[in-house]
């Protein structure tokens, strides 16, 4: 994320993140891989892509992070400044009705078979059969944590959603979230909104309760964009998949980032996020349903 002034600049939550996580000269070194337009390289790319990850902001304020799908095309770079979505969200999502007009989102192209990620941040407008986004920033980020996973190739695949809403996790979704290997988080600053995926093996995210639960954060790309967004603003949006049903659960809440007592192991970075719930979505035939098993990626 950045400021009004430079969009590609870190802004204070993110320098004071890095400072606290000791990766100020890490992701100093790292910065100039933000661009202010898709790079020439990702075209190809983007028509590839069967799934877009998208976070933007309610009417309230709150961030939410979801998910857009097609076949094959329907993303693409209509030029260096142009991200299309030949899609929309199902209109029972929590951002259903914002994403009818324009908004600051964030948006993750992932590829999941080939562990390859594209963030495009920017201003979305609706257009006949889906979006744009004005890009304000584009970046790749690495492989770290991405499970690998094919998507059932269901071209006959017609989705009726069926939206449960709540204040707290019940008994299926606390199963979903406590043994996924595999979610992504919406945040928002001053500059605009964020999304970011968040992988590990299947137990790192904790459920501590009905309405909260925590996460370790791992050694990444050392910008620390989320950890910032949140230290500016504590309202964050969680999206977990359930890749075998095809249902989604949607929160949005608080977060707070915190150190972690005592020694840590593995990929951790000494950090973890703690979120509390304010609102839940779980919304059946949300998703493409029967994915594969996923292959769980070396830096877990």
């Amino acid at each position: 994320m950045a400021d009004l002034v430079d969009r590609l600049a870190f802004h204070t939550g993110e320098l004071a993140a890095q400072r606290v996580a000791g990766t100020s000269e890490l992701a100093a070194r790292v910065r100039p891989i933000i661009s202010g337009a898709i790079p020439r390289g990702a075209f190809d790319f983007l028509t590839h892509q069967r799934m877009l990850v998208l976070g933007a902001q309610d009417r309230d304020g709150r961030p939410w992070a979801t998910t857009l799908v097609g076949q094959e095309g329907f993303l693409s770079a209509l030029d260096e400044h142009t991200l299309r979505a030949g899609a929309r969200v199902v209109g029972t999502d929590p951002l259903a009705e914002v994403l009818r007009d324009e908004a600051d989102v964030g948006t993750l192209v992932i590829d999941l078979v080939a562990r390859k990620r594209l963030r495009i941040n920017g201003r979305w407008r609706p257009v006949d059969g889906g979006g744009e986004v004005d890009v304000h920033q584009a970046f790749g980020n690495c492989p770290k944590y991405i499970q690998a996973r094919v998507m059932r190739d269901d071209e006959s695949a017609d989705f009726h959603p069926v939206a449960h809403r709540g204040q707290e996790l019940d008994t299926l979704q606390s199963v979903l979230v406590s043994t996924a290997d595999t979610f992504f988080v919406g945040t928002a600053a001053a500059g605009g909104v964020d999304v970011s995926h968040r992988g590990g093996n299947p137990g790192f995210v904790k459920v501590l309760s009905a309405t909260e639960l925590s996460w370790p954060d791992y050694v990444g790309n050392a910008m620390m964009m989320t950890a910032g967004n949140i230290g500016l603003n504590p309202l964050a949006g969680l999206l977990f998949p359930d890749w075998e049903s095809g249902s989604t659960l949607q929160l949005t809440g608080t977060a707070e980032v915190r150190r972690i007592e005592g020694s840590t192991r593995g990929p951790e970075n000494g950090q973890e996020t703690v979120f509390t719930i304010a609102e839940s979505v779980w919304t059946e035939n949300a998703f493409p349903a029967g994915w594969s098993e996923p292959a769980y990626s070396r830096f877990n």
